[in-house]
């Protein structure tokens, strides 16, 4: 237990550095350095702890093991930077809809799913990594289609182009 302890604090650290970093290349320095700070909450922190496995998201073991993870419902209900955070009851249809996301939680998104690509990754990460693991939810997942468009677009522009344009790109990307 003490290795997990140890292991998650320092894998969830080693992530927010990252999007930090991303987060100051991107021009949101300040979503950057507010970014997850509710990983280290007891309700997130301490499940993290007991389903780290240090190659993918502790979330995905509790919900192995219970049918859901009560720390992932906890954490996208407080980081507007997650889609599933941008969701609403429509008062047409009666039913919970993907709300389009502002731009700077979308760049915010980007800078995270950067950074969980090159802690996860490893040695197998490459500028495509991100989006591939976009591509293989996509048509599943529950997204405003504009923010699905965004962000697929920027994931693209890094597989494709680099970090150096992309972040530029960013940068200067005033609504979409």
């Amino acid at each position: 237990m003490r290795s997990n302890f140890i292991g998650h604090l320092v894998t969830i650290t080693r992530h927010r550095h990252k999007v930090i970093a991303h987060c100051l290349r991107a021009g949101i320095p300040i979503q950057g350095l507010l970014h997850d700070l509710s990983k280290y909450s007891p309700e997130e922190f301490f499940p993290g702890v007991k389903f780290y496995q240090g190659t993918r998201s502790p979330n995905e073991g509790e919900r192995e093991a219970y049918g859901y993870s009560f720390a992932w419902m906890h954490h996208k209900g407080r980081n507007k930077h997650h889609f599933e955070y941008w969701t609403d009851y429509d008062p047409r249809t009666k039913q919970m809809q993907p709300v389009k996301m502002p731009l700077k939680y979308v760049k915010e998104m980007f800078c995270d799913r950067v950074a969980a690509s090159k802690i996860y990754g490893g040695k197998n990460y490459h500028d495509g990594y991100a989006l591939e693991y976009f591509l293989r939810a996509k048509g599943k997942r529950k997204i405003h289609p504009e923010t699905s468009d965004m962000i697929e677009k920027l994931l693209r522009m890094l597989a494709e182009e680099g970090e150096e344009k992309t972040f530029a790109y960013i940068r200067k990307l005033r609504n979409y």
